[in-house]
């Protein structure tokens, strides 16, 4: 952690302290947010039940906060996102 993690977030200018428990936290968050069910999340973190999981180690991530925020960003920044899906629209036509 001291000598390989904390200098790379330093260097991303995450100030935040972090730690081994911080993955653990984005990873349940991470597996909620791609749709895995509580029992799967509640296993892979090794959680004795599923109500220690949905209340301390993952935080709400669901498709309506995420459609709200691509609304705003879509508002403040309006191309983002549209190099990437010409780029995809291209690869496509091309492997046609």
């Amino acid at each position: 952690m001291k000598r390989c993690i904390k200098p790379v977030a330093r260097n991303a200018g995450i100030t935040k302290n972090i730690g081994w428990h911080t993955f653990r936290h984005s990873f349940g968050t991470l597996l909620k947010a791609n749709g895995e069910d509580v029992k799967t999340v509640q296993e892979l973190l090794r959680h004795t039940n599923s109500r220690i999981t949905l209340d301390a180690c993952t935080q709400a991530v669901n498709s309506h906060k995420r459609a709200a925020q691509s609304k705003v960003v879509r508002m403040m920044v309006p191309n983002v996102g549209q190099r990437e899906v010409e780029t995809d629209t291209l690869l496509v036509s091309q492997r046609e």
